[in-house]
């Protein structure tokens, strides 16, 4: 197949491209840079030049592709204090690829998150949450609901949910940014108890998921891509303290704002994932390092 691939060169989509490579698909990669256009070429994609914002760009170069996943996202707005306009950014492009894709029955499929779908209990791939329209995380599942909809307009279209840490050696979210707190702060924290789960993935076991979904994923599957269902912020803290021989501590509740700054919330949430019905729907089987591992091997380079 001819895939177009935004976010080609970023965190997930630079570990999918060779899966899709070595598959035998020839890739073409949303490229917003000249830095981005050059790694894609050297990884054996071709770059097409151009952003989110590009609309008739992306209509224009799915039409012409057997197949489209979707994993770019305005990082770059989203983590400087408009999270919602980056989301609302991602769903108006894929309404410009639903657009082009209806009836098609071309495979679509999307890059969600799984943090916050059902907190305080084990998320399931039927789960869906539920809240204010004008909330960031509701604008993504219904960017998500509206990508499963696509099957009923002839798209064989998934959802990947990420794990909320989707992990290895290069990462640049969110459990480098509880190393650079700790350091910064001289202790690891966790906020109460600590007993807060996030699952977790290995960036190559999620890449794999997303080349599975565009080869044999039914039309509007869910797919959750967490190797782990849940792991706490206690044992993330107590790695994080280890490595960097600081104390390890709890922080209160009302602390933890001053304490984590902008993950503050994030950190707080208790959010396990289950993928069992993605592992035998579509043989998914991670292979990848756990988080506490993988974090005590890559983690505190200097």
């Amino acid at each position: 197949m001819r895939v177009f691939v935004t976010g080609a060169s970023g965190w997930i989509g630079s570990a999918l491209v060779p899966e899709l490579l070595a598959a035998g698909h020839h890739v073409l990669g949303l490229a917003r840079s000249e830095a981005s256009a050059t790694a894609l070429e050297k990884a054996g994609a071709e770059p097409v030049h151009g952003s989110l914002a590009d609309l008739d760009l992306l209509r224009e170069t799915a039409r012409a592709s057997d197949a489209v996943a979707h994993l770019a996202f305005r990082h770059d707005i989203a983590f400087t204090g408009d999270f919602l306009g980056a989301a609302r950014s991602d769903r108006t492009a894929v309404d410009a690829f639903g657009e082009v894709l209806a009836g098609t029955d071309k495979p679509f499929t999307i890059a969600s998150g799984l943090l916050g779908l059902a907190p305080g209990q084990v998320a399931t791939e039927t789960t869906w949450p539920v809240g204010d329209d004008d909330n960031p995380g509701s604008v993504r599942a219904a960017t998500a609901r509206a990508t499963v909809d696509l099957a009923d307009k002839g798209v064989r279209s998934s959802v990947v949910r990420l794990a909320p840490t989707v992990h290895g050696e290069g990462d640049g979210g969110f459990v480098p940014a509880l190393v650079g707190i700790a350091r910064e702060k001289g202790v690891s924290g966790y906020i109460g108890d600590g007993t807060q789960r996030w699952p977790a993935v290995h960036r190559l076991d999620a890449a794999h998921l997303f080349l599975l979904a565009l080869e044999n994923a039914p039309a509007g599957a869910v797919l959750h891509a967490a190797a782990e269902e849940g792991v706490s912020q206690r044992d993330i803290a107590t790695v994080i303290g280890e490595n960097l021989n600081l104390p390890v501590t709890s922080v209160a509740p009302a602390d933890a704002p001053a304490h984590f700054g902008w993950l503050a919330g994030t950190t707080a949430l208790d959010s396990p994932a289950s993928a069992t019905r993605t592992k035998a729907l579509l043989d998914w089987n991670p292979t990848g390092p756990g988080l506490l591992a993988d974090m005590a091997a890559h983690y505190f380079t200097a």
